[in-house]
């Protein structure tokens, strides 16, 4: 009797078992629970979702070079430093003299670890953190472009393709310059190349040869 109640005071409030046309179309909302963890989807791993930090790049300004340094003379020295080639980026001055080197390093550890290597093995060097506009203020010549010194001062580009004949270069990209000192009447030139093999060529073959009864020296930018 008991048992009769309790089933009728529970249909009386609970207005679906009352109506069950009002479950029909409903979502089951009640899901049978269990004791055992879901297994993750095929090919899930931790560390799908670890964000992976970001490189930081660290600058910085090697003085204390010549204009005999090598950017592979820096790669030697600072060797364990993971720089490359393109890492390193030589600073000329207005006459085109390497006054120092801006290195690109893949990380602060790097930075740290090449000041002690130049505290070991090159104590002429100085290294100095700098910003990254240096950086992307520097041209990167790549040993590809030749200067050209001692043109007279009514030099046009036609006479330096004449002065280059027989060398493979890029007539497009002659730049002619002239000095900062007035009463300096000479003028340089700037030049481009395919490779570094043809700037070599060229340095080789012409350097010390003559333009407008001028000797012209040569020098190949790093």
């Amino acid at each position: 009797m008991w048992k009769m109640n309790f089933i009728a005071n529970a249909n009386r409030w609970n207005p679906l078992l009352q109506n069950p046309r009002r479950t029909q179309g409903l979502p089951l909302l009640i899901r049978p629970l269990s004791t055992e963890a879901e297994a993750p989807p095929q090919g899930f791993s931790p560390d799908t979702f670890v964000p992976t930090p970001p490189s930081v790049l660290v600058y910085g300004r090697l003085v204390g070079i010549t204009k005999h340094t090598l950017r592979t003379d820096i790669l030697n020295l600072l060797e364990g430093c993971n720089l490359t080639l393109q890492d390193v980026k030589v600073d000329y001055n207005r006459d085109y003299l390497p006054v120092g080197m801006m290195l690109q390093f893949g990380s602060r550890d790097a930075f740290e670890h090449a000041i002690k290597e130049i505290g070991k093995k090159g104590r002429l060097y100085r290294l100095e953190k700098a910003d990254r506009s240096l950086w992307d203020h520097l041209r990167t010549y790549d040993g590809k472009t030749i200067l050209l010194q001692g043109l007279a001062r009514g030099t046009l580009p036609e006479d330096v393709e004449r002065f280059l004949a027989g060398c493979e270069f890029d007539s497009s990209s002659i730049l002619l310059l002239n000095r900062q000192a007035p009463q300096d009447h000479m003028r340089r030139a700037l030049v481009q190349f395919p490779s570094q093999l043809q700037a070599m060529n060229a340095f080789i073959t012409k350097n010390r040869g003559f333009c407008h009864n001028n000797q012209i020296s040569i020098r190949v930018l790093k």
